[in-house]
């Protein structure tokens, strides 16, 4: 009985100190679950008019894209299907700057410029990653109180236990009567929804953790018998420089990639960052995931492709564990099991956000309770 009560306290304590945190990222969590639908109704301008002519190579994409922000730093060039746009995204860490611009990748007529960190999409994903605060505080409170979170759903599932068993159907199915007041509604609403959503709701939260703190990554990835590092490793090049003149290298990329995959959903080129660093390509394999893309890395000067020693290399090379990080951020937002996965996490997220609100409320009720009980007794 005293562990019970130590439980209680505990997830009481936790519960108040976290419950806006947690209302906050699991609500812009459910907001996020089908952005890429919901965007997919108005992005007609990412579609062209297919025609037979070569399209832009990445150094020409490069050039008309940097007459729009000559002074930013390109992250990648995104090459899709024969009728769709190429998109120059461009990212600066500080000052934060993330926009894309479209290009007709034809004729290299800007399309339309897209600002990553503005609309109602932008805004959620502050909120979920960092509660619309700065960044270096924001990030650490939302990681420490999704941390906080696991251990109010293991002490919840210890507490939702009845003490005896005659009450366990109470705590499976809400039985309410008319004669049934708000507070034992209140409670079987926190008792019951927390009880069936708990094991997806503790995935979630620990994916969510594993994005957030790379030392949680590791001991996953180890724990599962990972033997790479794991983490993203662009290797250096193995070639040296070249004087001849003529077609860059990096130009020649795209369509050898193109020939080799033909049912790729898409090629993100990403130009080196150093004479010494390698190109890498990710190629998109299904629609909507990223756990089975391949990356790929290949020498500046001879096109030659070069292994990382990291876990994001080809996804036909990947092992068990290496296999199941990469799966992180699709499980997540519920990606993995397609549509039907979405709906879960949108369900799930939404459920979650309705637990510190029932819960406060049980505190509240309780506290209110003694307060007038005390009041009653001193008069």
């Amino acid at each position: 009985m005293k562990f019970r009560k130590f439980l209680f306290e505990l997830h009481k304590i936790l519960g108040l100190t976290t419950g806006v945190v947690v209302f906050i990222v699991a609500i812009t969590g459910c907001c996020w679950a089908f952005r890429d639908e919901i965007e997919s109704l108005y992005d007609d301008y990412k579609k062209v008019t297919p025609q037979n002519k070569p399209i832009l190579t990445p150094t020409e994409a490069k050039m008309y894209a940097k007459e729009v922000f000559p002074d930013n730093h390109i992250h990648g060039t995104l090459y899709k299907k024969a009728d769709d746009a190429i998109e120059v995204i461009f990212y600066d860490p500080k000052p934060e700057f993330y926009q894309s611009v479209f290009l007709n990748p034809y004729t290299g007529n800007v399309i339309q410029v897209d600002d990553h960190l503005s609309g109602f999409f932008a805004f959620i994903l502050k909120g979920h990653m960092r509660l619309w605060l700065p960044k270096e505080i924001g990030e650490q409170v939302v990681g420490a109180s999704i941390l906080i979170f696991m251990l109010i759903i293991i002490s919840g599932i210890f507490l939702w236990i009845p003490k005896k068993r005659k009450n366990l159907k109470q705590r499976l199915k809400f039985n309410w009567k008319d004669t049934t007041r708000w507070k034992r509604k209140n409670f079987d609403l926190h008792a019951i929804i927390g009880f069936y959503i708990c094991s997806l709701a503790l995935i979630l939260a620990f994916t969510g953790s594993v994005m957030s703190y790379n030392w949680m990554k590791y001991v996953l990835y180890k724990s599962l018998g990972g033997e790479k590092e794991a983490a993203f490793i662009i290797p250096e090049n193995i070639g040296s420089p070249s004087q001849s003149e003529g077609v860059l290298p990096i130009d020649l990329l795209i369509p050898k990639l193109q020939a080799a995959s033909p049912n790729a959903e898409s090629f993100e080129l990403h130009y080196p960052t150093s004479a010494d660093a390698s190109i890498y390509v990710e190629v998109s394999n299904s629609s909507g995931l990223y756990y089975d893309s391949d990356f790929r890395f290949f020498d500046q000067y001879t096109l030659e492709e070069i292994e990382t020693p990291g876990i994001y290399g080809k996804y036909e090379n990947a092992k068990l564990a290496d296999k199941i990080l990469r799966m992180n951020y699709d499980i997540h937002i519920g990606a993995i099991g397609g549509i039907a996965g979405k709906i879960i996490a949108f369900l799930v997220s939404l459920l979650t956000a309705s637990l510190p609100v029932t819960g406060i409320l049980l505190w509240y009720g309780r506290t209110y309770k003694k307060k007038n009980t005390l009041v009653k007794m001193e008069a």
